[in-house]
């Protein structure tokens, strides 16, 4: 047993639903399914009854909540004496996200961060990984996402998610009944891409110099809605993460024949210390990324 299974167990014990207490958790339902799952193996125990969608707590699920609502509460309360302890109660973190990842996948952890850490204060400013490289580098920020073979030698970087690189359409789209889309046949199309200096902008043009295209770049901009409303509309495809595909039915997302994956990392400057924020902020993304892989 370790604290995050009980904090995860609680939270089905408080909701008595697996769906919302994900929800509550920022978390997958199916990560949160197996975390119990996990649990209840290791003790040899049955916490919950299943059945007909609802659940409820057994007995030894009830002897284990008493418990854990001592641990946790008794952990709190140590991570909130270190926080005072550390300073960490006070103090601001500037992070430069790209527009794709700030509006499908940072939200939840945004926001789960800022319960944890009321205090502190979250500065977002949305940038293309060029950009956002630029800043930290003069220091206009303290954290920055970037794709992680992009990184120079000025930053160190983490890896916090691996994501594939969609060839997106709409459904009418001849190319929509393929399993997958092949680089000669992605730039046979009028394409919709983001401008100079964003990652998906960087994918592409290094798959034409790959393979000797010269793309048919029909719009360009950074605004994601704006992106897929022309590719809906029929005007072009494009290329984006599936995060931003799966809840859209009028698109469909295709995997390149040969697929492109992109290692985005957090950043900083080599030259400059993190702050017990900053150091905070980024064991958080990490922690969460890495719980809705």
């Amino acid at each position: 047993m370790d604290i995050k299974q009980l904090r995860y167990f609680e939270a089905v014990a408080k909701h008595l639903s697996f769906s919302r207490a994900a929800e509550h958790l920022h978390i997958a339902q199916p990560a949160l399914s197996m975390s119990i799952k996990k649990l209840e193996q290791q003790l040899a125990l049955t916490l919950f009854h299943r059945s007909d969608r609802k659940i409820s707590l057994t007995d030894e699920g009830n002897e284990l909540l008493r418990h854990a609502r001592v641990i946790l509460r008794n952990m709190a309360d140590a991570e909130h004496a270190m926080q005072q302890l550390r300073g960490i109660q006070r103090g601001v973190v500037r992070v430069g996200i790209p527009s794709m990842l700030g509006s499908y996948h940072f939200p939840p952890i945004l926001m789960a961060f800022k319960h944890r850490y009321p205090e502190l204060d979250l500065e977002v400013i949305e940038g293309g990984t060029w950009q956002i490289q630029q800043q930290l580098e003069r220091g206009e920020l303290d954290l920055g996402v970037i794709v992680a073979e992009l990184v120079p030698d000025s930053l160190c970087a983490t890896v916090f998610l691996q994501q594939e690189v969609m060839v997106t359409v709409s459904r009418e789209h001849p190319l929509a009944a393929q399993q997958q889309v092949t680089a000669k046949q992605f730039f046979e199309q009028e394409l919709v891409m983001f401008k100079e200096g964003y990652f998906h902008r960087k994918v592409v043009d290094r798959l034409a110099n790959q393979t000797g295209a010269t793309p048919k770049i029909s719009f360009e901009t950074n605004l994601v809605p704006l992106i897929k409303s022309i590719v809906k509309q029929g005007f072009g495809i494009s290329t984006l993460l599936g995060m931003a595909v799966d809840d859209d039915q009028d698109l469909v997302a295709l995997p390149f024949a040969e697929p492109v994956i992109l290692d985005l990392s957090l950043a900083w400057s080599r030259d400059r210390h993190l702050s017990v924020a900053n150091q905070t902020f980024l064991d958080f993304v990490l922690e969460h990324s890495c719980a809705n892989k």
